[in-house]
């Protein structure tokens, strides 16, 4: 949100965070995603930045309780680098008949181009973009959309247990489209019990270039070792982050399936928290904080014996790679 670098510059990236969500059905769902407090989360991104931080992907898409203009303040008073996201999440995150779910992929198509190089939409949780829109630039019309000018970077997609069964066929075809008329970047949110070969042979079927892709959470999503393999050899890049998350597993764990992926291949690996508002510490006193990589879990990567090298290609190489555009 700072503006266009080279991918060299982009330095010390975290590819899957959540740092501003405003109240709706998430909260319902689980009220740790809700964090709207600006001055905590700016405090959040401060201390990041202070550890070494450069950037992060804010993996919350449109219609679904963004909140790109906080997003873009931050960035301002932070200095950090923000990549926001079009697209789309579960099903679950949006009201019953929500327009996200109810529209062509034509139109949905056109939506995420659109918030990727003209400028993301406000107030799409309830309103639809493309029956309510308002060009005087103020928020404080209610049930109205208007067109910001700051992009996204990146197309959040969601493969649920479901598979492409209801509207997810025609909201994956729409981000195709999207990702193959832009070149831009998509990230698939891989549910547990889902079909990622089965998705990936979809979106290769549909003309996506897969080595714009990368798979998030299958470190805690998938248990199957060939899985991982037919993902990497197809070009798809991994981004886990299931640290500090001991409900799935320890961070040891986590580690040795690191070093896994590592020996496969170093290109196509990326790093994250998928941080809440419960592992936030400027929200809860006594979560981990966006900075716990940086300060517990880079260590521990060390002292396994991945390389600085290798470090520097999980961080810093690799997410410049696959945010270019």
């Amino acid at each position: 949100m700072l503006g266009s670098l080279f991918p060299e510059k982009l330095g010390f990236t975290q590819c899957h965070e959540h740092l501003m969500l405003s109240k709706g059905i998430s909260y319902e769902c689980n009220p740790s995603l809700w964090m709207d407090d600006i001055e905590a989360s700016v405090k959040e991104v401060t201390s990041y930045r202070k550890m070494g931080g450069a950037a992060f992907v804010e993996a919350q898409p449109g219609g679904c309780n963004r909140m790109s203009e906080e997003l873009k303040e931050i960035s301002a008073r932070t200095g950090i680098h923000i990549v926001a996201s079009t697209g789309f999440h579960k099903m679950q995150f949006y009201p019953k008949g929500h327009w996200i779910g109810n529209t062509d992929r034509d139109r949905l198509a056109g939506f995420f181009i659109e918030e990727l190089t003209k400028g993301m939409y406000v107030g799409t949780e309830h309103a639809s973009p493309f029956e309510n829109r308002t060009s005087d630039g103020r928020t404080d019309l209610k049930g109205k959309v208007f067109q910001t000018r700051t992009c996204a970077g990146i197309i959040k997609t969601a493969l649920d247990s479901c598979g492409l069964d209801g509207p997810y066929r025609e909201l994956f075809l729409a981000a195709a489209k999207a990702q193959k008329e832009t070149n831009a970047p998509m990230m698939v949110h891989i549910e547990e019990g889902s079909s990622p070969v089965s998705l990936m042979r979809f979106l290769e079927e549909t003309g996506v270039d897969l080595h714009r892709v990368y798979f998030c959470h299958m470190d805690r999503a998938c248990r199957n070792w060939e899985v991982f393999r037919q993902v990497l050899r197809r070009g798809v890049t991994l981004e886990f982050d299931t640290i500090g998350r001991f409900r799935y597993h320890s961070d040891e764990e986590e580690l040795r399936l690191v070093k896994r992926i590592l020996a496969e291949n170093e290109e196509q690996l990326l790093m994250s928290l998928d941080t809440t508002r419960a592992r936030l510490k400027s929200y809860c006193e006594d979560a981990i904080g966006l900075t716990y990589i940086l300060e517990v879990f880079l260590p521990m990567m060390r002292q396994e014996g991945i390389s600085e090298s290798q470090l520097n290609k999980i961080f810093k190489v690799n997410p410049g790679r696959i945010l270019t555009w």
